[in-house]
């Protein structure tokens, strides 16, 4: 017989089975995922450490570079 992983809902603590039981795993709901999705969105949540790409603490050439190091933005869009 094999033990199933039992946790804590993050946002009721409601026990969770980690089972198809639970399709929202960790979350015991889809009502507990949205609201947790919702801090997220809101950022109420962040993830400790600085931020990669501060474009208050980076000068606007500095940023492009990164961006485009990044590949996140066209080369053509910047001057040459």
């Amino acid at each position: 017989m094999s033990s199933v992983t039992k946790l804590n809902c993050p946002t009721c603590k409601t026990q969770v089975e980690w089972t198809d039981k639970f399709p929202f795993r960790p979350f015991c709901c889809q009502r507990c995922q949205q609201i947790d999705f919702g801090g997220w969105a809101q950022e109420s949540f962040a993830i400790k450490g600085a931020a990669l790409l501060d474009p208050e603490v980076m000068d606007s050439d500095q940023l492009a570079q990164e961006l485009l190091n990044a590949g996140m933005i066209d080369p053509d869009l910047l001057d040459s």
